[in-house]
C-alpha cells in the first residue's frame, strides 16, 4: 500500500491545523468521565496513530538486505512499534476508571454506625534515613485518628537512637540481625513478631518518609468489607519538587512525572481490576499475607510482586484515590535515576518468576495484558535514547532512521503526535505537557537502556537499592557524567544543524530529507539541552507550605502586632512584610497550635519577610502535624504549559 504525498506544504499545514482545531474542540465538548467521551477521544485518536504506524510500515523502510543502512531502520521502527503498542494499548485500558470515594463514605459511615473499628498494625519501614526524614512518619503515624492501632517502627540498620527516640514518643520499635530479604524481608520481621503481640488483622505500611494523614485508617479499612479486596493503596503525593522541577524551577507549573501513574492509570487498572500495590500507604489483610507466605521477596519490587501473586488467589488490589498521605520525593538526579532503574529491574523480575504473571498459572488474560503493559512501559525506553541519536548518524553517517521527507511527515506524523498530546491533556486532566514530558522521559532513559541490557544476562542476585533521603542539599552539585552525557547528544545536534548550514558540501537549497532531519536533529538538541540543565543541581532548602492565617507578633511578652503568614516549614515562616519588621530583628511568633516560638528576621524578599524560628520537641511535633496534615504543599497538582516554558527559559539563560 502506497500513502499519497501532498502536494505542498501549504495543504499538509491545512490539514495539520485541521488536525489539531479538531482535537481541541474535542477535548472542550467531551467529558472524560464518561465513557462515551473516552470511547470517541480515545478510538479518534488510536485510528490516526495506527494510519501513521501503517504510513511508516508501509512506505518508510528502505528494502532488506544485510547492511548496517537497512537494519538501523528496523531497529528504530521495532522500539518505535513497542512505543506505539504501548500507547494504544494505554488508550484501551483508559477506557474504563473507577473512583471509590463514595464506596469509601458508605463504609466509614457504617462502621461508624457500628462503632466496631478493626485493629490496625502501622509498619513505618526504614533503613538509614536521619531523623528528620523519618520523624514526620512516626509523628504522624502516632497522630492517626483512630481507635485501634499500635505503630511499629521497624529498623533494618539497628540504630541506638532511634530506638529511644521511639520509646521517647510512644512508638513500638523491631530490629533484625540481619537484611536477609531487603524490605520484603523487614516487613516479614514485623509480620512474624507482631501475630504474637497485637496480631491486627490489618496493616497499614508506610515508607519511612511518608507522612499519612490522621484519617488515613478511616477512610480506608472500610473498602475491606468487599471480600475481594487483600490491599486498599493510596497514591503517593509529594511535599517536595523532584529533581526535574526543582532544576529547571518549574514546581510551580509542571507535576511531577508519576502524577498520571497514580490519578489516572492507576484509577483505571482499578476498575479492570488489575490495580497493584506501590509500596507505601497501603492497607493489607493479614490473612492474605498468611495464605501466600506472608511479603513475596523473589523480586526487589516486593509491592508489584505482592498485588500478583494475592491475584493468583482471587484477591485484588483497590484504589483509593484520595489524598491520605504526602512524602519526600527522590531529592537528587542520582537517586531519581535509581529509582527508576530498580522499578524496571523489578518489574523485568516478576516477569521471569515461575509463579509471576508471565509463567504462572492463575492469572487471567487481562491481568496478564495489563502486566504486559507495565513491561512495556520500560521496554519503550530505549526509543526516547535511538530518537536523540538518530539524527547524528543521518547527518555524519548517512543513515537516516526512516525515509521520509518533512511534507509526508507532516501529512502522517504530525497529526498523529497532535492527536497524542492532546489526548494525553485530555484523559490526565492537563497533568502532561508537551516537551516537558518528553524531558522526563529523556533523563532516566539510557540508565533505564542499560538496565534492560544488562538484565538480559543477570536480571537477579543484584542487591536492592534504597533510594537515599534526607542530607545536606544546600549546595549546588554538577552531575558530571549525566551532563557530560546529555550536553554532548545536544552539541552533536547542534553540530549537525551547523554542519548542513556551513560545510562545503551544503546544498543551496535542502532536499526534503535533509529538511526533515534538520528538525529532528532541532527538537534532539533541545530536548538534550533541557536534559543537560537538569544536571546542574539547585540548592534546596527546607520546604515551605502555602498558609493563609493571621499570625501575632510580640516582642518579650507584649503582642505588638499581626500580620498574614502566607508560607510555613518546620524551621521558617514567610510573612506578608509588616511594616515595623526589619532585617536581624528578635521577636516571638504565636502560631496557632502551635505557640510562642522565639524568632529572628532572616530574609526580606520584596514583599515577603523571613522568619528563622526555634521550635522545642513538642512544638516541632505540633508543627509536624499542622503541616503534613492539612497545609498545602509547593508543588503543582495540574501543569501550566506558559508558565512551565518561561521557568525553563529563564533557566536556559541562567545557564
Amino acid at each position: 500500500m502506497v500513502f499519497p504525498s501532498p502536494p505542498d506544504l501549504a495543504s499538509a499545514l491545512q490539514l495539520d491545523l485541521g488536525v489539531f482545531l479538531a482535537f481541541i474542540l474535542l477535548a472542550a465538548l467531551l467529558s472524560r468521565d464518561s465513557l462515551f467521551g473516552r470511547l470517541i477521544f480515545g478510538g479518534t485518536t488510536a485510528a490516526i496513530i495506527l494510519v501513521y504506524l501503517a504510513w511508516r510500515y508501509s512506505d518508510t523502510l528502505p528494502p532488506f538486505e544485510w547492511s548496517a543502512a537497512a537494519l538501523w531502520p528496523r531497529v528504530f521502527f521495532s522500539f518505535e512499534t513497542c512505543a506505539i503498542a504501548y500507547t494504544l494499548l494505554s488508550i484501551a485500558i483508559l477506557l474504563r476508571w473507577r473512583d471509590r470515594s463514595a464506596e469509601a463514605d458508605r463504609q466509614q459511615q457504617r462502621l461508624q454506625a457500628k462503632g466496631h473499628w478493626p485493629s490496625v498494625d502501622v509498619f513505618i519501614c526504614t533503613y538509614n534515613e536521619p531523623l528528620e526524614v523519618i520523624e514526620k512518619s512516626i509523628v504522624l503515624a502516632l497522630a492517626i485518628d483512630y481507635p485501634h492501632f499500635t505503630v511499629w517502627v521497624l529498623d533494618d540498620t539497628r540504630r541506638d537512637w532511634l530506638k529511644a527516640y521511639c520509646a521517647r514518643l510512644g512508638a513500638r520499635y523491631l530490629t533484625r540481625a540481619d537484611n536477609k530479604g531487603a524490605k520484603a524481608g523487614n516487613l516479614n520481621n514485623g509480620l512474624r513478631y507482631t501475630a504474637n503481640e497485637t496480631n491486627a488483622p490489618l496493616i497499614l505500611v508506610l515508607d519511612a518518609d511518608f507522612a499519612p494523614s490522621r484519617n488515613i485508617l478511616r477512610r480506608t479499612v472500610g473498602l475491606f468489607a468487599d471480600p475481594r479486596a487483600a490491599i486498599v493503596q493510596t497514591p503517593q503525593f509529594f511535599y517536595n519538587a523532584d529533581p526535574i522541577q526543582h532544576n529547571l524551577a518549574a514546581a510551580h507549573a509542571w507535576v511531577d512525572d508519576q502524577r498520571i501513574f497514580f490519578d489516572v492509570f492507576q484509577p483505571a487498572k482499578d476498575a479492570w481490576g488489575c490495580a497493584f500495590c506501590v509500596g507505601t500507604s497501603f492497607v493489607v489483610r493479614r490473612d492474605c499475607l498468611d495464605l501466600i507466605g506472608g511479603f513475596p521477596d523473589g523480586a526487589i519490587c516486593e509491592d508489584l510482586n505482592l498485588s500478583y501473586q494475592l491475584m493468583t488467589r482471587g484477591f485484588e488490589t483497590h484504589w483509593l484515590n484520595e489524598q491520605l498521605s504526602i512524602g519526600l520525593s527522590a531529592e537528587g538526579l542520582p537517586e531519581y535515576i535509581t529509582q527508576r532503574t530498580r522499578w524496571c529491574l523489578g518489574t523485568l523480575q516478576v516477569a521471569l518468576l515461575r509463579n509471576g504473571p508471565l509463567r504462572g498459572r492463575g492469572y487471567s488474560l487481562m491481568q496478564r495484558l495489563h502486566f504486559i503493559h507495565g513491561v512495556m512501559n520500560w521496554l519503550c525506553k530505549p526509543f526516547v535514547v535511538l530518537m536523540l541519536i538518530a539524527p547524528s548518524l543521518y547527518w555524519f553517517f548517512g543513515m537516516p532512521a526512516f525515509y521520509a521527507d518533512y511534507l509526508t511527515f507532516l501529512r502522517y506524523g504530525l497529526p498523529a503526535l497532535f492527536a497524542l498530546w492532546i489526548y494525553s491533556g485530555w484523559i490526565s486532566g492537563v497533568r502532561t505537557l508537551p516537551l516537558f514530558m518528553e524531558v522526563t522521559h529523556t533523563l532516566p532513559a539510557p540508565a533505564i537502556s542499560y538496565t534492560l541490557l544488562s538484565a538480559v544476562v543477570r536480571p537477579f542476585g543484584r542487591p536492592f537499592k534504597v533510594t537515599d533521603k534526607g542530607g545536606d542539599r544546600t549546595i549546588s552539585r554538577v552531575r558530571v557524567k549525566m551532563a557530560m552525557t546529555f550536553g554532548f547528544v545536544a552539541l552533536l545536534s547542534a553540530s549537525c544543524i551547523m554542519w548542513s548550514v556551513i560545510s562545503p558540501y551544503a546544498p543551496s537549497e535542502f532536499p526534503p530529507s535533509d529538511f526533515f532531519n534538520l528538525i529532528w536533529a532541532g527538537v534532539s538538541m533541545v530536548l538534550s539541552f533541557a536534559a543537560f540543565l537538569v544536571c546542574f543541581e539547585r540548592p534546596r532548602s527546607t520546604e515551605r507550605f502555602f498558609i493563609d492565617e493571621i499570625v501575632a507578633i510580640a516582642y518579650g511578652t507584649d503582642i505588638r502586632g499581626r500580620c498574614r503568614m502566607i508560607e510555613l516549614s518546620t524551621e521558617t515562616a514567610a510573612l506578608e512584610t509588616p511594616a515595623q519588621l526589619k532585617l536581624g530583628d528578635s521577636l516571638y511568633l504565636y502560631v496557632a497550635d502551635v505557640g510562642l516560638l522565639p524568632a529572628r528576621v532572616v530574609e526580606q524578599e520584596g514583599q515577603k519577610t523571613i522568619i528563622g524560628f526555634s521550635a522545642s520537641e513538642e512544638q516541632r511535633r505540633q508543627l509536624l502535624i499542622r503541616l503534613f496534615s492539612t497545609a498545602a504543599g509547593p508543588v503543582a497538582s495540574r501543569a501550566n504549559f506558559k508558565q512551565a516554558l518561561l521557568a525553563l527559559l529563564r533557566r536556559s539563560l541562567a545557564a
